[in-house]
């Protein structure tokens, strides 16, 4: 409730009480005032925006729905044909121009403004399984960044590009084992010590 609505009805509420010992008719109409705003105030709180997923255009639906659940793992769902949406928020639509209503020719492929991310604890093992899918393109070798993360960066089959990268709280405990202190890992990557504390509590 914001703070102008719950004020109005604390108001509201003790003039009712005094006047309602002294004028019960009118006391009884601001308590029935009161509560209106109550309720409305409430209306007004379930009613919000919220995200809902990305959709991304694909050719082949099939295709593309293989390649998300087998080298990620992902989990439809809706499946409603032409649109596929996972349980992570990511979604795939084949014949997007018809979606958006614009010319096929606007659906641009590699435009390299955007990227879908994922991150990995078997870092090592997901990059030996990417090894079997022979067609891929990348864009560049592993690197690492300044905070201990390694990551690879690849195009899926419609040229949208992914970030496949080393699970934070996976980099945290690689630090912690090579035997780095906390206070040192919290200078390499940094975040505080508390941050790290949450993460690796996670």
């Amino acid at each position: 409730m914001r703070s102008g609505s719950y004020g109005k009805m604390v108001n509201y509420i003790t003039a009712a009480v005094h006047l309602t010992m002294e004028i019960g008719q009118y006391g009884y109409k601001v308590i029935q005032k009161a509560l209106s705003e109550i309720k409305n105030s409430y209306r007004l709180r379930s009613v919000y925006m919220k995200y809902v997923c990305t959709v991304i255009s694909v050719a082949d639906i099939s295709a593309a729905r293989k390649f998300y659940e087998e080298l990620f793992g992902l989990e439809v769902y809706q499946d409603y044909g032409r649109n596929i949406a996972f349980t992570c928020g990511l979604a795939l639509q084949q014949d997007f121009d018809w979606l958006v209503s614009i010319p096929k020719e606007k659906v641009l492929k590699k435009s390299n403004n955007a990227e879908i991310v994922f991150e990995e604890q078997d870092f090592d093992g997901f990059l030996n399984k990417l090894k079997a899918y022979s067609d891929i393109e990348y864009l560049g070798e592993v690197i690492e960044h300044s905070w201990g993360q390694r990551v690879i960066r690849f195009y899926d089959l419609d040229e949208h590009l992914i970030e496949v990268g080393e699970d934070m709280q996976m980099v945290v405990k690689r630090f912690l084992a090579s035997g780095m202190t906390m206070e040192e890992v919290s200078a390499k990557m940094d975040v505080s010590i508390e941050d790290l504390t949450k993460l690796l509590n996670s």
